[in-house]
C-alpha cells in the first residue's frame, strides 16, 4: 500500500478566511470606531472589504493600522466606562444656511431644524462610535440634505405635506452588519434628501482607492436609482 501524495499546505497568510473570522474583523473595526480611530466612511469601506475578503492575509491588511487586541476576540476586550453624552446635537437654520461636515464625532442623536433655509449634514467624515446615527429632521419651507458613505443602511420615515423626501443611495448587501443612518422626518412645503458619494459633489472613494491611500478617478455616468416618498 503506497502513501497518497501530500498536497502542499498554504502559507498562513493565504489560508482561506471563515465567516467567523470575517465577523471578528468587523467587530474589531466597530471597537476601533468607538475609540475614535475610524470615521463612518472608513468603517463602511473596511466592513465591506472584510465581508468580501477570502484569505486571512486580506483580513489582516484591513486592520493593519489598528492596535492589536492581543489575540483576544473583540467581545472579550473590556469596555471603558461609558460617559453619558449630552442628550442631543442641534443643527438648525432659520432663514439662513448651516453645514456640518469634516471629521466630527456623532455619539448622540441629531436634531435638524430648517425653516426657510438650507441645512447640509455630511456624515462621510464623521466618527460614529455607536455604529448608527439617529436624526430627527423638521423642514418647513426649506431644504435639508444628508450625505452618507456608500454601503450604509439608510432608514427614512416620517410625514410629508406639500413637500418631498427622497433617498438616493447604494444599498448594502442584505444580511451584512453595516452602519445604520435612521432619519425621522417631518416635511412641510420643503425638501429632504439623503444621498451618498455617487450623488454628491465630489468623486466617491472606491475600495481600491482606500487600499492604495489615493483617490481614484472621478465616476461618470448615471447613478443608482433612488426611492422617494411624499
Amino acid at each position: 500500500m503506497t502513501d497518497e501524495p501530500q498536497l502542499p499546505r498554504p502559507a498562513g497568510g493565504s489560508l482561506r478566511a471563515s465567516d467567523a473570522e470575517r465577523e471578528e474583523t468587523v467587530e474589531r473595526l466597530r471597537v476601533a470606531t468607538t475609540e475614535g480611530r475610524l470615521t463612518l466612511t472608513e468603517l463602511t469601506e473596511r466592513t465591506e472589504a472584510a465581508y468580501t475578503s477570502t484569505t486571512l492575509a486580506e483580513l489582516a491588511e484591513i486592520t493593519a493600522d489598528l492596535p492589536s487586541t492581543g489575540g483576544a476576540p473583540a467581545w472579550a476586550v473590556p469596555a471603558a466606562p461609558a460617559v453619558p453624552p449630552p442628550p442631543v446635537e442641534r443643527i438648525s437654520a432659520i432663514m439662513g444656511d448651516n453645514k456640518r461636515a469634516g471629521r466630527w464625532r456623532v455619539d448622540r442623536p441629531i436634531s435638524a431644524v430648517c425653516v426657510m433655509g438650507d441645512v447640509e449634514i455630511d456624515l462621510r467624515g464623521a466618527e460614529v462610535p455607536l455604529g448608527f446615527v439617529d436624526i430627527t429632521a423638521i423642514v418647513i419651507m426649506g431644504d435639508i440634505k444628508i450625505i452618507v458613505p456608500d454601503g450604509v443602511d439608510v432608514q427614512l420615515s416620517g410625514t410629508t405635506i406639500m413637500g418631498d423626501k427622497s433617498v438616493k443611495v447604494e444599498e448594502a448587501p442584505p444580511g451584512r452588519r453595516v452602519p445604520v443612518v435612521r432619519v425621522q422626518a417631518t416635511v412641510f412645503m420643503g425638501d429632504l434628501k439623503i444621498i451618498n458619494d455617487t450623488w454628491a459633489s465630489r468623486p466617491r472613494r472606491s475600495l481600491m482607492g482606500w487600499l492604495r491611500r489615493e483617490d481614484p478617478p472621478s465616476v461618470e455616468g448615471s447613478g443608482p436609482k433612488g426611492i422617494s416618498g411624499r
